[in-house]
């Protein structure tokens, strides 16, 4: 057998270890000892192996470079699936990656320079629940297999990087090569201005890192006390605070537009379109009949929310009239054809590639394309000749789809509806315009519908139920009232059409052999699994074991719990387990719907992934311009991270938005009493909702009483050691508002339930385990110092 020596600065010669043309990974070796070649490798030596080689560390990969063949590849998978169940690796698409792991192409902010003055970024986005994002060396020349010089960065700019393991055990654990720069620093900084008697104020950040800035009497411009601002710094001192100069007035921090203009400035969302990009919007004409088929007499319907100002999806059914699909029917969705108007590499792609969305808060749309676009000319309105990209979709009676055809059609909507006007007509209430074309368009939508639900139910996705709410403002901006709004079969016709019209585009790009970019959800890694496993156990809910979970056995969880006093709790644990849908040229299907093949298709015009799908057909089914450069399909894997991460960024600048809203609110209800649900548990305290506001707030455990309180992972709960009176994740209580903090979002409460008892098998498992811990006869620091009390 080969033994292969130890060293770690060892690169292969040219040439070396190459088999048909690529270089092939050699396995590390353990210090102080060696490695025998064949044999499996030690758990320390197989895990450093798998962090030095983020997201390529598949099983065969893996047993490949330590050449693990026969029973040894059996010993290897045993041995991986241990460190999986032990939470020490999960399985992101085929490869294993350390938890936490960035992945291989990344969006960065570089935030600071460390002491020898070298970049530091860290992830624009971070959703691990320790909140603490890893700090990422930025190497401003090529590093790795890279080529050429790299794109040079300066402090404040987003970019997107290649992300490499660092060797540097003293410093960051990555470091990274800048692919291109997406946003450059801007000298514009947003806060609230406060007035100081004389003249003059100081900004006051909205960001915790900020600092105060000093405004000059001449430069505050229109600003009053409390008005959300935008400044240019105008001069920096050797001493003293930094000085602006007021250029915006956003408009007072009590008012909602202020509030998601924060979110927008803390986020870097791009909210306003450069000259040029209107400029081309506007000298845009609407479509010809080239390359297009005439379906202007179809009776296609848009049903969307009341108050939409983009219809990018329009649908019609009827019976299938071939004999050999007896009962079955044609579903025909239209999307419209946002490729026709935005070409690649044009002022408008660019622009869309950069926002990646769009952004909806509740007073206002970031819209990722100028309403010339979004509002007029790819608005499918009703009684107006729109171009569009149709499916036609042929299903059995059993719900089994038998076919689908894709057309470039020019259409023209038959009528606009909202969801609540055509569930009206359907349940027995039809208005002057659903009342003409209820027998003839809207009732063959549902009984479509009806069937589609047949092979929705046969192929069970995910159900989880967690309500989302919605918050109605007032004239002046603030909170009129927050509620869940109702769920209609109209909403649910129009979400399974959309989701069989994104299979189809799927599975007709892949007979096309196509390059996309498809929508993936990974199954739940082991680790999540054994911890929700863990917690279901304490509610004597059993949950199967193994690597082939299917979202049909989360099903069977939630149809257990439903009813009981812990379905809320049930439900928000198993979506905890779910990992994140992204955007990816590879596939691996999506685990929460149940399809092997998806992506996105409907919404051009508020989604990139969905442009480049529409892109990817129109070469693909040659159906004339605006199709898919060579240049494009080599980029992929660049843009499938870039409108992952700005996916993020807008889910987190929507939610910040409502948290400070909320915030806001409340902040003239401090000292009163609410009801609230404990939606978190963690180490440091309870996280508590208050389900009439939807707001989140935290309560300190060194505020929870006189008793010493122990985190209980598995039950999800805070127990009292003495009194074995606790609080558990779902548990309902009741609460004082005692702090509102509005810029942050932030809301303290203050527990006035007592606990409820804890189970015993809680209460002794705790204590065995405290007796076991090193230093058990002392009390950790689970209570705060007196003086912080």
């Amino acid at each position: 057998m080969t033994r292969i020596p130890r060293d770690p600065t060892q690169r292969p010669g040219k040439g070396a270890g190459k088999k048909n043309g690529r270089a092939a990974k050699t396995a590390p070796a353990a210090e102080k000892e060696t490695i025998i070649h064949g044999a499996v490798p030690p758990r320390d030596v197989l895990m450093r192996f798998i962090a030095e080689n983020p997201q390529q560390a598949s099983k065969r990969e893996i047993a490949k470079a330590f050449g693990l063949k026969g029973e040894a590849r059996v010993e290897l998978k045993a041995l991986l699936r241990s460190l999986e169940e032990d939470g020490l690796v999960e399985k992101k698409r085929k490869s294993l990656v350390r938890p936490g792991a960035l992945p291989p192409v990344t969006v960065l902010d570089i935030t600071i320079r460390d002491i020898d003055g070298e970049l530091i970024g860290r992830p624009a986005e971070w959703l691990d629940d320790d909140g603490v994002a890893p700090a990422v060396l930025i190497k401003q020349s090529a590093v790795g297999k890279a080529k050429g010089k790299a794109p040079v960065g300066g402090l404040g700019d987003r970019v997107l990087a290649k992300i490499f393991p660092s060797k540097d055990r003293g410093g960051p654990a990555y470091t990274a090569r800048i692919i291109k720069i997406l946003d450059k620093r801007k000298d514009a900084v947003l806060g609230v201005f406060r007035a100081t008697p004389g003249g003059g104020g100081r900004l006051m950040p909205i960001d915790k890192r900020g600092e105060e800035i000093l405004i000059d009497t001449d430069f505050t411009g229109d600003a009053q006390d409390g008005d959300l601002v935008e400044v240019h710094l105008a001069r920096l001192g050797r001493y003293g605070l930094p000085r602006a100069q007021v250029q915006n007035v956003i408009g007072s921090v009590a008012s909602e537009k202020a509030i998601s203009m924060i979110a927008i400035h803390a986020h870097g969302i791009p909210y306003v379109f450069s000259e040029r990009v209107l400029k081309e919007a506007e000298a845009a004409r609407p479509a010809t009949m080239e390359h297009r088929e005439d379906w202007r007499s179809l009776p296609l319907i848009t049903i969307d929310p009341a108050d939409a100002k983009d219809h990018d999806d329009a649908v019609y059914a009827e019976p299938d009239p071939s004999p050999d699909n007896p009962g079955g029917v044609i579903v025909t969705v239209a999307i419209a054809d946002v490729s026709w108007y935005v070409q690649p590499k044009s002022a408008l792609d660019l622009e869309a590639l950069k926002r990646g969305n769009s952004v909806y808060f509740p007073d206002r749309v970031v819209p990722m394309l100028p309403e010339r676009i979004s509002n007029d000319l790819c608005s499918l309105k009703e009684g107006v000749d729109r171009p569009a990209i149709a499916v036609r979709m042929r299903f059995s009676k059993e719900g089994r789809k038998a076919g689908h055809t894709f057309h470039r059609i020019m259409m023209r909507s038959a009528a606009k509806l909202s969801y609540n006007q055509a569930q009206a007509a359907i349940d027995g209430a039809p208005d002057e315009k659903t009342g003409p074309i209820l027998e003839t368009i809207l009732k063959p939508l549902w009984e479509a519908y009806r069937i589609l639900t047949r092979g929705r139910d046969r192929r069970q996705p995910l159900e989880l139920n967690m309500p989302e709410r919605k918050i109605i403002l007032k004239p002046d901006g603030t909170v009129d009232r927050v509620f869940v709004p109702e769920r209609l079969d109209a909403h649910k016709l129009i979400e399974e059409m959309m989701i069989q019209a994104n299979v189809a585009a799927a599975e007709t790009l892949e007979q096309k052999q196509q390059a996309l970019i498809y929508r993936v959800h990974d199954q739940p890694s082991l680790a999540k699994q054994e911890t929700l496993r863990e917690f279901l156990a304490t509610l004597d809910i059993s949950l199967v074991k193994g690597g082939n979970m299917r979202s049909n056995h989360f099903n069977g969880v939630l149809s257990t719990a439903e009813g009981k006093p812990y379905e809320t709790m049930v439900n928000e644990m198993v979506l905890r387990s779910q990992s994140q849908a992204i955007y990816s040229p590879e596939n691996i299907g999506h685990f929460g719907l149940n399809l092997m093949k998806y992506a996105h298709f409907t919404s051009p015009i508020r989604r990139y992934a969905d442009l480049v799908v529409h892109r990817a057909l129109v070469t693909a089914l040659g159906l004339g311009a605006g199709g898919t450069t060579p240049q494009e399909e080599g980029t992929l894997d660049d843009v499938a991270a870039e409108i992952s991460t700005f996916e993020r960024r807008a889910m987190a600048a929507e939610r910040d938005t409502i948290d400070r809203l909320i915030a806001h609110h409340l902040n003239g209800r401090v000292g009163e009493e609410f009801d609230g649900r404990v939606s978190g548990v963690t180490r440091a305290g309870l996280f508590v909702t208050l389900p009439a506001y939807g707001a989140d707030g935290f309560i300190p455990i060194s505020t929870l009483g006189r008793d010493y309180y122990i985190y209980d992972e598995a039950h999800q709960a805070l127990s009292g050691e003495k009194s074995g009176l606790g609080y558990r994740l779902g548990d309902p209580v009741r609460v004082k508002l005692e702090e509102a903090v509005p810029l942050a979002g932030a809301l303290r409460f203050e527990m006035l339930s007592e606990g409820r008892k804890m189970p015993t098998a809680t209460r002794s498992f705790h204590k065995a385990g405290r007796r076991d811990r090193p230093g058990a006869g002392k009390r950790p620091g689970t209570r705060a110092p007196r003086g912080r009390r």
